[in-house]
């Protein structure tokens, strides 16, 4: 028997086993494949080793990281199978059942039982909702016609890259990350690209006017052609792509059409299930829905915040809260109160913001620059809310560790480039 054969037959015994535990343990069914999903999974696990914690995703492969799906994968430096969210050896190593292909169709609250298309049923002592969010679909590009695409699954992301070998013309409608995200890839491949936004700027629910100029200018520096404040009138399929033609009158021809306007939570099975939804899926601090044998997290999610009850759409909140609700579906009972944060990478910038932007904060102050990027922090009360660089890894760090201890700032010294952050640290340890 080969290497291969032996390590094949292992994992079958080891879910077989999984499959087959003692009856008497918890039972923790997690209904989605993301990182909150995957995460909730596996901090259960360790939480109880005893439960038997299963996962149910409708791809029919292992759980995988997204943020390479607009980047890495796209430009063919990486696969989606490179970057596995459990690690090389999949859940199964961590002895997580995984079901792949199953489509979740129900939640059965009074049984404890989640039905599947197939007509499986799973029953739970704890449920854990990871089911993430959807693609906003634009009415004018459905889903399925011809020369458009929408960017969420691997599968998504390899007819895309397909499309791009052959493309002279990406149109993309949206200035948000993954549009960027996507724009920038396909420069790097060499095609022609241009960006379509509705807003006065790019990047508008992002970050700052500032930051968003720096970014612009360097889509600019690689060639890409972004139009703000812009309103599509007519779009036009032809034989070889899509013919596009906006309010003002501007005519474009894309071989394929991008769209990268956002995501909403998928909230159906919840909602179906009678489950406070509002926006996302309602739950309190300690990721509990309005049924105390569910749990939800992730994009999904509608959670409290220090302003309210709000989504979060990104990949270390997810992770972060998938960690919670999979310690809370084990039998602890934590709190979320995860400063959260957010990357992009686009050409040689990396984009990273930390914290709670306010509505209101008392003010902005911009450190000018020595090296690296801008460099922005929001304050509130005398303390650091909220902070965003572009290549400032250090500072952005630094920045992480004095909004989670709430340690008061000096506004002058925050914007002068030669006091460091972590000097600010040490000053009050």
């Amino acid at each position: 028997m080969s290497r291969c054969q032996i390590v094949y037959y292992s994992l079958l015994s080891t879910r077989y086993s999984l499959l087959m535990s003692d009856q008497t343990s918890r039972r923790i069914v997690v209904i989605g494949g993301g990182p909150a999903g995957v995460f909730a999974a596996l901090e259960a696990k360790r939480t109880d080793p005893a439960a038997h914690v299963i996962i149910l995703t409708e791809e029919g492969c292992e759980p995988y990281e997204k943020p390479p799906l607009s980047k890495a994968v796209l430009t063919g430096k990486a696969l989606p199978e490179d970057a596995l969210i459990a690690g090389p050896g999949g859940v199964i190593a961590h002895k997580v059942v995984l079901e792949r292909h199953a489509c979740c169709t129900a939640i059965d609250r009074a049984a404890r039982q989640v039905r599947t298309a197939s007509g499986q049923r799973y029953r739970y002592d704890a449920l854990v909702l990871a089911t993430g969010s959807l693609v906003r679909e634009l009415p004018q590009f459905p889903i399925a016609m011809p020369h458009v695409h929408y960017l969420r699954t691997a599968a998504d992301a390899r007819a895309l890259k397909a499309s791009l070998q052959s493309a002279k013309h990406l149109v993309l409608i949206g200035g948000g990350l993954i549009g960027l995200e996507v724009a920038a890839s396909a420069r790097t491949v060499g095609v022609k690209t241009t960006v379509l936004e509705i807003a006065p700027r790019i990047l508008a629910r992002v970050c700052d006017e500032n930051t968003a100029a720096c970014i612009a200018q360097a889509h600019s520096k690689h060639g890409v052609e972004i139009h703000t404040g812009v309103t599509i009138e007519h779009v036009e399929p032809t034989a070889a792509g899509i013919d596009i033609t906006t309010k003002d009158g501007h005519a474009l021809s894309a071989d394929i059409v991008g769209i990268g306007c956002g995501v909403k939570p998928n909230v159906a099975l919840a909602a179906a299930a009678e489950l406070a939804v509002d926006d996302g899926i309602v739950v309190d601090e300690h990721c509990s829905t309005s049924d105390p044998n569910i749990l939800a997290a992730g994009d999904a999610t509608r959670f409290p915040g220090p302003h309210g009850l709000l989504r979060l759409e990104n990949w270390r909140h997810a992770q972060d809260h998938g960690v919670i609700a999979g310690r809370n579906a084990a039998g602890a009972h934590e709190a979320y109160r995860v400063v959260p944060s957010f990357w992009s990478e686009q050409y040689d910038l990396y984009i990273q913001g930390v914290g709670w932007p306010s509505p209101q904060p008392d003010t902005h102050i911009h450190r000018q620059a020595t090296g690296g990027g801008p460099l922005i922090f929001g304050i509130s009360k005398g303390a650091m809310i909220c902070a965003m660089g572009i290549n400032r890894q250090r500072d952005i760090a630094a920045a992480r560790r004095l909004i989670e201890r709430q340690i008061p700032v000096d506004s002058a010294a925050l914007a002068d480039p030669n006091r460091p952050l972590a000097g600010m640290l040490k000053a009050t340890a």
